[in-house]
């Protein structure tokens, strides 16, 4: 069984010339356009996420699918179309939309795989293989110049241009060496300060968002942004190692300032959900996201543990706090203004139930 390979401008659109088996050798499974359902039209819009084979990018999927959307993946190269094969279940595959081969910097191959859909759900311009060693400053530029094509794609393409762009508390954590007030989404990481301590995730991050932020006001698209902390999965200190390592450079030093904080995937890709679906009751702006704030060192030195990364943010010894005293260190992180959302949406939804 072979698959058809619609090439629509810069963007390869996969599609079945016939029903696929999940998993037949040699095949790769894109969609089932017998797809029914007794949901609403509002609850079946196509929306897409880009590097929808990443680990919030797949998380993001399993939600949306679980809602009723009609959902578009976009993967940056063929090969990756096996990795939706161990990410996805066969009923989840079933759900797909179809999936589009696309590069971040190929602005005609976005257009065309964000044709016709109500919302694009940025997730990530790229995965980093090798940690705090191969994020440079470099992939900080590669960052930014995919935010800008992405923005602009759904500007130009999107049926409704709205998207959910997923940042970085990051973004806002990297002010100086002291943390003076509340962080909140207000606050703006320091570029040079990245630069001068070669933070370079936080870099690509506050550099990304902010380029999407100016160019979503001259290309009409709605923006939102989500930021969160360090990926956990569901219970701590199960973190994933792979986007754990470039989000700790800087570790100690966020662990003494009280901005070390974790989000549990799920619930980080719930809240992108949630704050789409607010959109049309006025979500708008930045939400910092995360659930944990690492703030005693037994908590870092067992997330170090996870990690088997002795000693990168404790170094090795009792400097965080006094030998022998396991307080707390002051948090200085709010996101108030998301879970004032969730509330919000939690009380529409029981008030139609």
């Amino acid at each position: 069984m072979k698959m058809k390979s619609c090439r629509e401008g810069g963007a390869a659109v996969l599609k079945p010339s016939a029903p696929l088996a999940f998993g037949e050798k040699g095949e790769h499974y894109v969609v089932n356009y017998s797809f029914t359902s007794s949901l609403s039209a509002r609850e079946r819009k196509v929306v897409c996420v880009t590097s929808g084979n990443s680990y919030l990018g797949s998380h993001i999927v399993k939600e949306l699918l679980a809602r009723g959307y009609l959902v578009r993946i976009t993967v940056q190269n063929q090969v990756d179309l096996e990795d939706l094969k161990a990410l996805f279940k066969e009923e989840e595959m079933n759900g797909l939309e179809s999936v589009v081969v696309a590069k971040m910097g190929d602005l005609d191959s976005l257009c065309n795989a964000f044709r016709g859909c109500h919302v694009v759900f940025h997730t990530s311009s790229f995965i980093d293989p090798r940690g705090v060693s191969g994020y440079s400053d470099k992939m900080a530029f590669i960052e930014t110049e995919a935010a800008k094509n992405v923005i602009e794609a759904c500007g130009r393409a999107a049926y409704v241009k709205r998207c959910i762009f997923t940042s970085s508390l990051l973004a806002s954590i990297w002010q100086s060496d002291a943390v003076n007030g509340v962080v909140d989404e207000s606050c703006w990481s320091n570029e040079e300060f990245c630069r001068e301590n070669k933070l370079w995730l936080a870099l690509g991050k506050t550099t990304a968002e902010k380029i999407a932020w100016r160019l979503s006001k001259e290309m009409k698209v709605k923006l939102v942004t989500v930021c969160p902390g360090l990926l956990m999965a569901p219970s701590f200190p199960y973190a994933h190692t792979e986007s754990s390592l470039p989000y700790l450079k800087g570790g100690h030093q966020m662990l003494q300032l009280g901005i070390l904080a974790t989000a549990d995937v799920i619930k980080v890709a719930e809240a992108h959900i949630r704050v789409y679906e607010a959109m049309d009751n006025g979500a708008c702006g930045r939400y910092l996201c995360f659930e944990r704030v690492i703030r005693r060192l037994d908590e870092a030195i067992e997330l170090e543990n996870e990690l088997k990364m002795h000693g990168l943010l404790s170094r090795g010894r009792n400097e965080v706090l006094q030998e022998g005293n396991n307080e707390e260190i002051q948090s200085k992180l709010s996101n108030s203004r998301l879970a004032r959302l969730v509330s919000q949406a939690s009380q529409r939804l029981s008030c139609k139930q």
